[in-house]
């Protein structure tokens, strides 16, 4: 007989996700505000984790110094783009109204230790970081005020590639982002390249590789096209640090990594050797 009866009510404990931030790379529990206070680096392994563009300018330009330009330019679908799951507008005007965001790249005039710059930041969670007509737009006419308001440009990319929902015009992207940091470099003013985690496709194979000093985070993923794709080309087996930063660093392809603690200050000694000052 049941003469004793216990109310089972499920225990109210927060999901993880609300009080753990898992470490991609080496599985450890960081507590959020650990992470977040740690620049989203995990103190156990140092995987330095992916910071959306905003956070990415708060830690670079100067307190108050961003000034947003070009959040007009946005996407095109010239194509009328649809494909399995859905149309191509309905899905990024989506993404627009979830971030707030108009396209994959933030871009304003900043300084960074009292050096005015030109500042352009990429955000991989805005389609994946995908290099379209808005972003190539927005980094060309980054370009041109750069040159005409003598300013050293400054671009941190994280990209999955041309994003082919725009087809050719994508692609194209590529060519016109690369002679527009041409034209910064004949105008005599220093382009400084920050490839963070990841900087593939068509952004690392133009204006992400072209830095008068290219420099990446630790461990970051570079490369243009994916590991397995390579793989089954040429029928090798890639080495297992192939494609990251530091495997990169020993082929020549990067000048420097840094810690991202240490990223501001080291543009800003970059920038004074191209002779700028505060």
């Amino acid at each position: 007989m049941a003469w004793y009866k216990k109310n089972e009510t499920p225990a109210k404990i927060p999901p993880t996700k609300a009080l753990w931030q898992v470490c991609p790379r080496c599985g450890s529990y960081v507590p959020k505000d650990e992470w977040k206070k740690n620049n989203a680096i995990c103190p156990t392994c140092n995987y330095h984790g992916r910071l959306g563009a905003r956070q990415r300018i708060a830690q670079l330009a100067d307190e108050g110094s961003f000034k947003e330009v070009f959040r007009e330019v946005s996407y095109s679908d010239h194509l009328d783009f649809h494909d399995a799951s859905g149309a191509y507008k309905a899905k990024i005007d989506s993404v627009i109204a979830k971030s707030g965001e108009t396209e994959s790249v933030v871009i304003g005039t900043a300084t960074m230790g009292g050096i005015p710059v030109m500042l352009g930041v990429m955000d991989f969670s805005f389609m994946g970081g995908s290099l379209g007509t808005g972003t190539g737009e927005r980094i060309a006419r980054a370009c041109e005020q750069a040159i005409a308001e003598r300013r050293p440009l400054v671009l941190c990319s994280a990209s999955g590639g041309a994003r082919m929902h725009e087809g050719i015009l994508s692609l194209m992207q590529m060519a016109k982002t690369s002679a527009a940091v041409g034209r910064v470099k004949e105008a005599g003013l220093p382009y400084i390249s920050v490839l963070t985690d990841p900087t593939t496709g068509g952004v690392s194979a133009s204006f992400a590789m072209l830095g008068d000093i290219n420099v990446t985070e630790p461990k970051a993923l570079i490369g243009f096209a994916g590991r397995r794709v390579i793989e089954n080309t040429i029928h090798q087996k890639l080495p297992p640090d192939f494609q990251s930063a530091e495997y990169l660093k020993t082929h020549g392809f990067i000048d420097k990594i840094v810690e991202r603690k240490d990223l501001k200050p080291f543009i800003v000694k970059m920038l004074g050797y191209f002779g700028f000052a505060a």
